[in-house]
């Protein structure tokens, strides 16, 4: 299936993007346990949940198995504990000790070594902001998740998040657009970008919306954990590519 829209890029180059939703986190777990937002732990900054782990370690398979963690040449991720964990689990280099959670690795993910991408976090890509939800430090992130390169986020401390009010739509999707064309002025051709289903759905609405209005309206529905859609972006389109994966 192929959709349009316009990008800033050079007509005899390509740039293959594959947006994932963050794999299954505590906070995903309270809210199926209790409808009730009242009744449920609330989370500034959640860690992936046992199912969440499941999923890393089933897609680092798959991709494996598929050759694209062979193909990646940059990892962009969101700055938040689920967001990165799924990245390093994922894309990252198995570490001597593959069983410490703040590493992004949690019982035992074991796969064959490869040369594995930059990781990078960048704020651009972060949930929706609001009230109570906010990343750790950075002193703490780079102690936490060794593999990863902090250097774009000038701030230590998180200061987002201090609007009472939650982040709107439009806003999230400005963001969006705004990062796609950081995106698109890099020298990568493929990369991973591991982030959050309300900015990585409004982000295709955007694009939808201001480049190309045959985007198919599949494409833009929530993302499930986990689950990865892929474009491929040419001076003048935008093409979904092969099959989408949803970790159930």
């Amino acid at each position: 299936m192929e959709t349009t829209a316009a990008a800033p890029y050079h007509s005899n180059q390509k740039l293959v993007i594959h947006l994932i939703r963050h794999a299954h986190g505590l906070h995903n777990l309270e809210s199926e346990r209790h409808r009730d937002p009242l009744k449920r732990i609330q989370y500034a900054d959640p860690e992936l949940s046992p199912l969440g782990w499941q999923q890393v370690r089933e897609q680092r398979k798959d991709l494996s198995a598929s050759g694209l963690l062979e193909r990646i040449e940059l990892v962009v991720t969101s700055p938040l504990t689920r967001t990165l964990q799924t990245s390093v689990g994922i894309f990252g280099s198995p570490l001597k000790d593959e069983n410490t959670v703040g590493n992004g690795y949690q019982n035992g993910i074991k796969t064959p070594i490869f040369n594995h991408p930059p990781i990078i976090a960048s704020e651009l890509c972060r949930e929706r902001l609001s009230k109570g939800r906010s990343r750790g430090s950075i002193s703490q992130c780079r102690s936490r998740f060794p593999q990863v390169d902090f250097s774009l986020i000038e701030r230590e401390d998180d200061i987002l998040w201090e609007a009472d009010e939650r982040e709107s739509n439009e806003s999230v999707a400005a963001k969006g657009i705004k990062f796609i064309k950081w995106l698109l002025a890099r020298k990568e051709k493929e990369i991973a970008v591991v982030s959050h289903g309300v900015f990585l759905q409004q982000t295709l609405i955007a694009l939808k919306n201001e480049f190309d209005s045959s985007i198919q309206k599949e494409f833009l529905t929530p993302f499930g954990n986990c689950e990865i859609r892929s474009l491929k972006f040419f001076r003048e389109s935008v093409v979904r590519l092969g099959q989408d994966y949803k970790k159930n």
